[in-house]
Order: structure tokens, then sequence, then C-alpha cells
């Protein structure tokens, strides 16, 4: 009977671990998926910052040229 509840145990305790490895292995695939969109809003923002740059450079110009 001790073999039997020390061998239920076991199987209990085994079956935790493999849903912790799961719910770990879904947590950081989660993270690498935020961490790729941070990556790509970065991007997409300095984009976007370089054309506003960009175009006060090309008003600023016009400006310059019309006071000629």
């Amino acid at each position: 009977m001790t073999r039997f509840v020390s061998l239920i145990a076991a199987a209990a305790l085994a079956g935790c671990g493999v849903e912790t490895a799961s719910t770990a292995a879904t947590a950081a695939a989660l993270k690498k998926q935020e961490i790729e969109q941070g990556k790509k809003t970065l991007e997409q923002a300095q984009q976007k910052i370089g054309q506003a740059m960009e175009q006060v450079q090309r008003s600023q110009q016009s400006r310059e040229a019309a006071e000629k």
C-alpha cells in the first residue's frame, strides 16, 4: 500500500512538472512575441522620426529659399 501511495504521489508530482514546463514554454513564447513586436514598433517610430526630420529640413530650406 505504501508503494502504491508513493507511486501515485510520484506520478502527481511528475504531472505538475510537465505542466510547469509547458507553462514556462508558453510564457517564453509570449515574451519572444512581445520583444519582436517591440522591435517592430521601435523601427516604425524611428522611421516616422526620420521622416519628420526630413520634412522639417525641407520646410526650413523652403523658407530660406523664399527669403532670398
